[in-house]
């Protein structure tokens, strides 16, 4: 049993709080065995699993969209190196998207909030009456749509 942790064990390894690691287990992103008095005990390999989870939520996937990519996982053996290049292959374009979104803000700080400009003398130009409200809420310009 050397091999398993327990769930404060993994939560220090990991950074994660024994909280959200209960709750990713309730939402089957990782699985414990459970010790004769019902503890939860963790194999090492969930780390990673942990880890690719962190990752997968900074860039933006949500929990069910994570829950999708860790089924694709093998489960007749520990995941290796070629099992989690697969999985993030397909992140690139995503993470551009990301990037391209967070450059759009960078540039947007000083002029653009909610209809697309914070200039009253350049608001006539940019969205007369209002125009871009009517494409939908919030920061059109900022979210990449064309004034």
């Amino acid at each position: 049993m050397d091999h398993l942790m327990t769930i404060g064990q993994l939560a220090a390894r990991t950074g994660v709080a024994a909280s959200a690691l209960r709750f990713y287990e309730d939402r089957g992103l990782i699985q414990s065995i459970r010790s004769g008095a019902g503890h939860r005990r963790f194999p090492r390999y969930v780390t990673r699993r942990i880890a690719f989870i962190v990752f997968a939520q900074r860039i933006g996937l949500t929990l069910g969209e994570i829950k999708g990519e860790l089924d694709r996982l093998p489960t007749e053996r520990v995941p290796g190196r070629d099992d989690w290049a697969k999985l993030s292959s397909a992140w690139t374009a995503r993470i551009d998207e990301r990037m391209a979104e967070l450059e759009r803000l960078r540039d947007s700080l000083t002029g653009c909030i909610g209809c697309g400009c914070l200039s009253l003398d350049r608001c006539a130009l940019v969205n007369p009456e209002d125009r871009l409200g009517r494409r939908g809420p919030g920061p059109r310009l900022w979210i990449g749509e064309a004034a």
